[in-house]
């Protein structure tokens, strides 16, 4: 073949290939662009329910466990990140919550390890269990950092950590978009200053939902474990149930009330972080008032389940 032949036949084939990377292109952007038109995203119906979601791509990543999320599965099949989402970085987590991923009708006790081992089991452990609930009521939210609200005397590096510390600087927002606190220092309040008069004495669930009647019936469930004194600090070292891993540690955890009780005293016992310790660190439930009780060795035994705070690094 002479080199005349051989730089046309080079020309064809190049002209060839080309055409096949147009249509290839032509397709991917069609296909792009049908997505783009076709589906829904999720709106916020007339009684601040969630509607629905437009059609699901496929799942992302897993979160981490040191940071409590990660990436997640996005309507067009990529990743969602924090930003794409409604603003959602509080609640507490509910009873239901804690029984489901516990496997156990008592709860998690003081052991939050959540399949976690090694130093600071029990902080990285919480972590999933909220970045687990959020994503439950809000697809896609496990894409945001979630940090329990827990105080421990030694993490995986064997330092202290407060549970004001790891909870960023705000703002942060329930499920239906309501404020809880804009900033760090509203969060050291009795009750979080700035919060949204429906939620500030009787914070919410991961479902927007009030916690003290969460299904409509009222309940005696206000103790929610903090192991923090009420400006966010460790406690004790016998206030986090051996760091958060234990159902058989001696000492009793601290906890703040969900929604303050009130008896009609001076001291309605109102503080959200640090009202009182609870009994025990043993996995249990009472949802029953009994006066404040100390019924059982439990944490549930004065009044709860179990329950944590759990707050997003991002709104």
């Amino acid at each position: 073949m002479d080199l005349t032949a051989r730089a046309s036949r080079e020309r064809d084939m190049n002209a060839a290939m080309t055409r096949r990377l147009q249509r290839a292109i032509g397709g991917l952007l069609a296909a792009a662009a049908l997505s783009c038109g076709g589906s829904t995203g999720a709106g916020i119906d007339d009684d601040g329910a969630s509607g629905s979601s437009g059609t699901s791509g496929g799942s992302g990543t897993s979160g981490s466990s040191s940071g409590g999320g990660g990436s997640s599965g996005s309507a067009d099949g990529g990743t969602t990140t924090p930003g794409e989402l409604t603003p959602f970085s509080f609640f507490v987590t509910s009873m239901t919550a804690m029984i489901e991923l516990s496997g156990s009708q008592d709860g998690f006790g003081g052991d939050l390890r959540f399949g976690e081992t090694g130093a600071g089991a029990g902080l990285r452990g919480a972590d999933k269990i909220c970045a687990a609930v959020a994503e439950r009521s809000m697809p896609g939210s496990s894409a945001k950092q979630w940090r329990a609200f827990l105080s421990v005397s030694a993490d995986e590096n064997g330092a202290r950590v407060n549970a004001i510390d790891r909870v960023g600087e705000g703002p942060w927002y329930d499920r239906l978009g309501r404020v809880v606190a804009l900033t760090k220092a509203d969060l050291l309040a009795q009750r979080p200053a700035n919060a949204d008069e429906a939620i500030q004495r009787d914070l919410p669930n991961e479902d927007g939902v009030p916690n003290h009647a969460p299904n409509g019936a009222v309940l005696d469930n206000h103790d929610t474990l903090t192991g923090s004194t009420t400006a966010g600090l460790l406690s004790s070292a016998n206030a986090t149930c051996s760091d958060w891993t234990s159902t058989t540690a001696s000492g009793r955890p601290m906890a703040g009330h969900s929604w303050p009780r009130n008896r009609g005293s001076s001291n309605d016992s109102a503080h959200w972080i640090a009202a009182h310790a609870v009994p025990g660190c043993r996995a249990g439930i009472n949802t029953s008032d009994n006066g404040g009780g100390m019924g059982t060795n439990t944490v549930g035994g004065s009044g709860g389940y179990g329950g944590i705070y759990c707050f997003a690094l991002s709104p």
